[in-house]
């Protein structure tokens, strides 16, 4: 494994544009429309892996499908989760991320010796079920509903990165990476089943509005700042 890279992280909106920084530079991001977009569905079945000379069972490397997946009351129709004391079950049925914050991650494997070609780390490089556009960690709050066309899909948590995630991710920081730069994506509840398709719309509907996901990672992430 490599060493961590020493970068920061930050993603704002300027009009219709997203500018992402690191490194001293800002990066470009795609453009996106008024209502944000599911742009990928990801699922994959549990096998093991070597990881620091053990064999882990994790289903962290998910693959794009096409066409409608099913979303269930405890995740995607074909989806595993190895570990459910830490992925899966009803508050955490299925897990988002943003697309925006794939440009870092490129450029953090970059730093440390990895390839970072634009075909490297597909969607579903980080884990995740739903890769969306349009919709960032500070934007959502535990509680808002993401409504698609099939199924509702309700915010309950932050993701909180661990050892597999490093292993995932070819190098030894990107759990501390992701801790201090809160590129950490969303857990999902199912609140009302149904299919789903990739390259569409949703709608973000508020919920409660009383603890926002970035709150939520920030309380949780001390122990990997340490």
């Amino acid at each position: 494994m490599a060493n961590q890279a020493h970068l920061t992280h930050e993603t704002s909106k300027r009009g219709n544009e997203k500018w992402q920084w690191g490194v001293g530079r800002k990066i470009a991001l795609p453009t996106f429309t008024s209502m944000p977009t599911l742009l990928s569905i990801q699922i994959a079945q549990a096998r093991r892996v070597q990881i620091n000379g053990r064999s882990i069972l994790t289903a962290i490397h998910k693959l794009p499908v096409s066409g409608a997946v099913q979303v269930l009351p405890m995740g995607l129709g074909g989806d595993e989760q190895a570990d459910l004391s830490v992925h899966g079950g009803l508050d955490k049925a299925v897990y988002a991320y943003p697309a925006e914050h794939y440009p870092f991650w490129r450029e953090a494997r970059a730093q440390v010796g990895l390839i970072g070609m634009m075909e490297d780390l597909p969607f579903g490089s980080m884990g995740e079920n739903l890769t969306l556009q349009g919709v960032l960690e500070a934007d959502v709050w535990v509680g808002d509903v993401l409504k698609f066309t099939g199924c509702e899909l309700r915010v309950t948590q932050p993701r909180e990165p661990c050892y597999k995630f490093n292993a995932a991710m070819g190098y030894s920081g990107a759990a501390k990476a992701m801790a201090q730069n809160g590129c950490c994506g969303f857990y999902l509840a199912v609140d009302q089943p149904g299919p789903l398709s990739a390259g569409g719309p949703f709608e973000l509907v508020p919920g409660p509005r009383r603890l926002r996901i970035t709150e939520s990672f920030n309380a949780k992430m001390f122990k990997h700042m340490r």
